[in-house]
């Protein structure tokens, strides 16, 4: 029986370490919620609501080239249903994600048919109106004795199921991490395959993408839809972790932050979505801890300083940085005989 040749061997022992350091990883992050307080539990809740916000838009954008600037609208969408089916049908939390994981399914795909017609910055525009009007839709008084007007509503934490020695918001986080993991492994298989290849095709060559069979109609309007769900399912969970709704919540400005956490993070890119979500979950505190009168002014600083260091993201400048090193430490483990 022949050896294994080193060839063979090495994508087998650096499949061993990778999947060491998921694990050690994984680990990690479960034991966070015993090492900070409440609050910061709570923060890192949103930081994980938000990654998966941002891989959705990371599908549409980052994949398919679809530029969006209202994602916050299908983020309302979800925090919405959210709340209705708990507050006026006392639905149980957990049912209501899938829920308004669906709803904001179909809306994302019909809104998506029409901007069929739409490329560039008139999809950015047309998208920009939907994340302008929303929160103006939602204030309606036809809509009040739903979605409780300017007022909001108000949602009551759940507790730890089964007799859970943890508190409310360590239950929160870990019920979010769940379904991240879960979001998360969905959009590996669905990037990795046949839908991921067509989108990317169509982002970059989309005549060429059609004299191969590719039906752009179709996966454009899937992109929007699976976008949208991902967005929706994140909304549930942060109208879950804060326990509040109002429309004001959700202005335009958190559509452009989503799109900023996508650069920052890396555009095509599955990782980036969580270093996204940092980014945006927690510069604009500390650009507050460094000015009280213009924070703003910081956050604007330290974006610009992200682009400048990072032009392709946190995502993109860690993976350069680790091909380096493995190609130094390859170069420095090598002696001519």
């Amino acid at each position: 029986m022949m050896p294994a040749s080193p060839a063979t061997a090495a994508p087998t022992a650096s499949s061993k370490s990778r999947i060491i350091g998921l694990a050690a990883l994984l680990l990690a992050v479960c034991a966070l919620p015993f090492m900070v307080s409440n609050y910061h539990t709570f923060q890192l809740t949103l930081v994980l609501v938000y990654a998966i916000a941002l891989l959705g838009l990371n599908i549409l954008t980052g994949y398919n080239g679809q530029i969006s600037l209202g994602h916050g609208a299908f983020y309302a969408i979800g925090a919405y249903v959210a709340a209705i089916l708990m507050d006026k049908f006392g639905v149980p939390y957990w049912l209501t994600v899938p829920v308004a994981g669906v709803v904001c399914l179909a809306t994302g795909f019909l809104f998506g048919l029409p901007a069929l017609r739409l490329e560039g910055l008139y999809l950015a525009l047309a998208t920009f109106a939907l994340g302008v009007s929303m929160p103006q839709l939602l204030k309606d008084k036809h809509l009040e004795q739903w979605t409780g007007g300017v007022q909001g509503i108000v949602i009551i934490k759940p507790d730890p199921p089964f007799g859970l020695p943890i508190n409310p918001d360590q239950w929160l986080y870990y019920f979010t991490l769940a379904i991240l993991l879960l979001m998360f492994l969905l959009g590996w298989n669905l990037l990795r395959g046949r839908v991921g290849r067509s989108l990317i095709a169509i982002r970059d060559q989309p005549v060429a993408a059609e004299a191969m069979g590719v039906n752009s109609a179709l996966y454009k309007s899937l992109a929007f839809g699976v976008s949208a769900m991902y967005t929706g399912v994140a909304g549930a969970l942060g109208a879950i972790a804060v326990q509040f709704v109002a429309p004001d919540s959700f202005g335009i400005f958190l559509s452009i932050t989503f799109l900023v956490g996508i650069v920052i993070g890396g555009l095509a890119s599955i990782p980036g979505a969580i270093y996204g979500a940092i980014f945006i979950q927690f510069v604009p505190n500390i650009a507050d801890e460094i000015s009280k009168a213009a924070p703003w002014a910081i956050y604007g600083v330290f974006m610009i300083g992200f682009m400048y260091v990072m032009p392709v993201g946190v995502a993109g400048a860690i993976r350069i940085g680790w091909a380096r090193f493995r190609r130094k430490a390859g170069g420095s483990g090598h002696h001519p005989g």
